[in-house]
This record gives C-alpha cells, sequence and structure tokens, in this order.
C-alpha cells in the first residue's frame, strides 16, 4: 500500500512522510513488514494473511488522525549540516568541464554555485547509503550520460537532471561525475550505517588533492568525525 501525503516535492511533506513512518514503526502493529519512505509517499508492505485492504487503509487512517498534531510538529524538529569535504575536477570529477559548458558557466562558478547550497536529503536510497538531495540550484542541472559508466568510485558527486547526490560505495551509475568525497557515508558495521539520514542537511565544502589525501587517511585510521552545524533557516 503506497501513502500518498502530498503532489509535490516539498521539506513539510518529506516531514510528514517520515514522522509517520516513525510512527508507524512504534506501532507494533502485527500485520506490518517494511516502510520505505520517500519524497511524499509512504510505501507500507503488510502480510495479507494476516489483514485486508480495506483494514488497514481504515486502521492508517485513524492512526494518522489521532496523530495529526505530532505529525505536523515534525517540522518543528532540530536539524543538522554535514559537510562533505569535496574535491572537484580532475581525476575526482570528470564532467565538471561538461556541466560548466552545459550551463554556460566556468568551471569556478560550478563549484561556488553546487557548493554554496544547504541540501536537504530527501531519501536515501538506489544503493545502500545513497542520499538524494533537494534544492539544487537550476542552472547546473545536466542530463545524465547517454552511456553509463560500469564503475563509479565511492565517495563520488553527482548531477542528474536536476538532483545532486553523493555514490557511498562503488557501483555503476550515469550521473555526471564533478568532484569526490574521501568521508565514508555507509559502514553496515555501524548503526545506522548510514551517516545521512533522511530529514538532515548536505553541505559541500571545496578542498585540493592534498586535503582529500589528508583526510582519506584519516578515515581509512578511523580517526575522522564529520562537522555538523545548525542549518541557517
Amino acid at each position: 500500500m503506497s501513502v500518498q501525503l502530498g503532489s509535490e516535492i516539498s521539506d513539510e511533506i518529506n516531514d510528514r512522510v517520515y514522522a509517520l513512518a516513525d510512527l508507524l514503526g512504534e506501532s507494533s502493529l502485527p500485520w506490518l513488514r517494511e516502510l520505505v519512505p520517500t519524497y511524499r509517499s509512504l510505501l507500507v508492505y503488510y502480510d495479507a494473511f494476516e489483514v485486508d485492504y480495506d483494514e488497514i487503509k481504515s486502521e492508517l487512517t485513524e492512526l494518522m488522525d489521532r496523530h495529526e498534531s505530532s505529525i505536523s510538529a515534525a517540522s518543528d524538529r532540530p536539524r543538522f549540516v554535514y559537510e562533505l569535504p569535496t574535491a572537484y575536477g580532475g581525476e575526482h570529477g570528470p564532467d565538471l568541464e561538461s556541466v560548466a559548458d552545459n550551463a554556460g558557466l566556468s568551471v569556478e562558478e560550478v563549484i561556488r554555485i553546487h557548493s554554496g547550497i544547504d541540501y536537504r536529503v530527501y531519501m536515501i536510497g538506489f544503493s545502500p547509503g545513497f542520499p538524494y538531495l533537494g534544492g539544487m540550484d537550476p542552472r547546473i542541472a545536466t542530463p545524465r550520460l547517454a552511456t553509463p559508466r560500469t564503475r563509479v568510485a565511492a565517495g563520488s558527486v553527482g548531477i542528474a537532471e536536476s538532483q545532486t547526490g553523493v555514490y557511498p560505495s562503488a557501483s555503476p551509475g550515469g550521473w555526471q561525475l564533478i568532484g569526490r568525497t574521501p568521508v565514508k557515508l555507509f559502514d553496515h558495521t555501524k548503526h545506522p550505517p548510514s551517516v545521512l539520514q533522511p530529514g538532515h542537511y548536505v553541505r559541500f565544502v571545496p578542498i585540493d588533492t592534498e586535503r582529500f589525501l589528508e583526510i582519506e587517511n584519516q578515515a581509512a585510521s578511523g580517526d575522522l568525525e564529520i562537522q555538523t552545524s545548525e542549518p541557517a533557516s
């Protein structure tokens, strides 16, 4: 069952999606099997041997009505910005010049625009720990690659249409690669395994190759802590 909480992508609707997911996750419903939050909807997997569709619809409606105030108050929760050091261009961002050419901007302008925004983490998907980030400036929107790469390095920062994101692990991918962060975003041995969580924000902080290598060594030795700050708004 898909519970639609709105018809557009917005912070408020996304907050409601995750507030409802939290509410259902804490409700110990015997028929509930899995919850999959997205930008504006919540996919509810249930045991059809335990309950039928109409019963679930009625129960969910009653639950949402009863807890409407707490679902609506989700937008009042504190937020944090995760600062991701990012080396732009060169071997780390082979498509940066193509993105700049597509936008009719200089490479420096693309970096300034991309790193000048606090991006909301709307959801995690595609691969474990992959953050779908909202709020990218439309001036640097760029089509996906015509032919996806067979391997994209972990930490690669990419653009696809009007979205930007970070590959948490090496995988195939068709996003335009503009940079790379040395920060490890997903570790199955930790809880939670994903560093970035929905509802928080990401800020890309430009660094040079020398600093990239320093941070990469820190991350490998386990001495790295991601800097966080409260968002400006």
